[in-house]
């Protein structure tokens, strides 16, 4: 199962790292909502692999990126399946129940966010999407069972999500972060970090680590890296807390090998004349910047901009 495709300037990324794993076919795809950031790759992910079932909502929006999906189902003759609040399915040995879309309001498309809860023998794990508040608030007084060891933290961590009322219902081990590095929306917040804090709920964030790859057997739950900081973007409060979270869980340090892969992940930035990669603020930087991987940029050909000097 995938669930969100992520920008379109993360596409190559997405693909090389599917690609790597020997994927033929997409049993389930899940767009949770369609703004690009979890949509974006979602055209080359249906043009290059068999896909089984494909939950998007019945929300629709006039962007490129959403009529690239579109058109992309057109040309392999895919259907949509729209999700419904309560259904089951199968994955493996796993079962999966879809949570919402439920209380959506057409003014943001955020709260049609599909929301998953994956168990998998003992070990539970909820994906939220960019479910919001209103969402978390439904979900809760409609009785699902919100228990998990794994928490895909909402919107980025924003204060829009995670409500105390839901955090204390997931009751999670574990918080993943998806965000990006010193993003221009100050994710994750201030509010959110200090819950999870004050919980003592060990967070990983792809802004620290990169690609996160945690792993089930059904009995024990495993990171690729480090647990990381309850530190904060700067439009959600000071980033200067950088207090280390408890050691819930033991991992290895990543090898070597795995720690330059991580280096491939850091952002850089490019625009769409020259051939360049910058560090963000560089002087020579345009503000149509796009953000890029180190890795995607070096396969794409682009260069390190001499003044700023960025990762090599």
């Amino acid at each position: 199962m995938l669930i969100d495709t992520g920008t379109n300037a993360s596409t190559s990324s997405l693909m090389a790292y599917l690609q790597s794993l020997n994927i033929k076919k997409i049993d389930v795809l899940v767009l949770t909502h369609p703004h690009e950031d979890h949509i974006g790759g979602a055209d080359a992910v249906i043009k290059a692999f068999s896909i089984g079932t494909l939950y998007i909502n019945k929300v629709t929006t006039t962007t490129k990126t959403y009529k690239d999906v579109i058109n992309a189902m057109i040309s392999k003759g895919l259907k949509s399946t729209a999700p419904s609040a309560g259904a089951t399915f199968k994955l493996g040995e796993a079962n999966c129940t879809i949570l919402i879309p439920i209380n959506t309001s057409s003014k943001d498309l955020n709260t049609y966010s599909i929301v998953i809860r994956l168990v998998f023998g003992n070990n539970k794990f909820l994906f939220t999407g960019d479910a919001q508040a209103s969402n978390e608030e439904d979900m809760i007084n409609r009785g699902f069972d919100l228990s998990a060891d794994v928490l895909k933290v909402g919107h980025h961590g924003s204060d829009t999500s995670t409500s105390d009322a839901f955090l204390s219902k997931v009751n999670p081990k574990y918080a993943v972060i998806s965000c990006g590095k010193n993003n221009d929306y100050g994710h994750p917040h201030k509010s959110t970090m200090d819950k999870l804090q004050a919980k003592g709920i060990a967070v990983y964030r792809s802004d620290e680590s990169g690609t996160i790859v945690c792993t089930s057997d059904g009995k024990n739950i495993t990171f690729n890296v480090k647990a990381g900081y309850y530190k904060y973007g700067s439009k959600g409060g000071s980033s200067s807390s950088s207090k280390s979270i408890p050691k819930v869980v033991l991992t290895p340090a990543p090898s070597k090998a795995s720690q330059s892969e991580q280096s491939q992940n850091v952002t850089v930035y490019v625009t769409k004349t020259g051939k360049k990669y910058h560090v963000d603020g560089c002087s020579t930087l345009s503000k149509s910047k796009i953000p890029i991987s180190l890795k995607e940029a070096k396969q794409e050909g682009y260069t390190p901009c001499e003044k700023c000097n960025p990762p090599q």
